[in-house]
């Protein structure tokens, strides 16, 4: 009953109350400004160098983590260690704009690697977490000959091309297409001539 005496275009009904309605339109106007409000913006991982979970051959020389927001030069850290949890990275933590740089020492050991990282941003929460990457290392052997050769036995292959039951089948196909095509097209003329 109030909404439809609001929605006269008359004036408002004596028992009306101009505070309420005043109240009702003061509080849409607040969560439309909320709405419209930006929202707070936290700091996140945009992209490392190695990639989380790669696996690299040949080891990296510096570990790069990139943030969406700018860091702060102090206080951040970067931890790399090794299967056996032996810190491989050389301390040293270099931060140009959005990213930071560890630096490596030559990595020895075939397994996974564990990169821990807790980066700071003005204004802004810590961004901690970590990924892995697994690094196999290349393994170099000299060949051992052997004594005897082993004969290599041959046996002829078939071909690899198609047959004719293939193209026939795909021939069959084709055409029971074509004659549904036609029944479809016979059927849709039918009804619309009997509209």
């Amino acid at each position: 009953m109030r909404i439809k005496s609001l929605l006269k275009f008359g004036s408002i009904d004596k028992g009306e109350d101009v505070k309420s309605v005043a109240k009702t339109f003061a509080g849409i106007a607040l969560v439309a400004a909320l709405l419209n409000m930006p929202m707070a913006h936290a700091n996140t991982l945009v992209a490392t160098s190695p990639i989380a979970g790669s696996t690299l051959k040949v080891g990296p020389s510096a570990v790069t983590i990139t943030t969406e927001l700018p860091l702060i030069e102090e206080g951040n850290d970067i931890a790399v260690t090794d299967p056996n949890g032996k810190r491989v990275d050389t301390g040293i933590l270099t931060v140009l704009g959005t990213e930071a740089v560890a630096e490596m020492k030559p990595l020895v050991t075939s397994g996974v690697y564990t990169v821990t990282y807790l980066l700071l941003a003005e204004a802004d929460l810590p961004l901690e977490g970590s990924f892995t990457f697994n690094y196999s290392a290349i393994v170099i052997s000299t060949p051992t000959p052997s004594a005897i050769p082993e004969p290599i036995s041959s046996t002829p292959s078939q071909p690899s091309g198609s047959n004719f039951a293939t193209n026939a089948f795909v021939i069959f196909l084709l055409g029971l297409s074509v004659l549904v095509l036609v029944g479809m097209g016979a059927y849709a003329r039918k009804i619309f001539k009997e509209k």
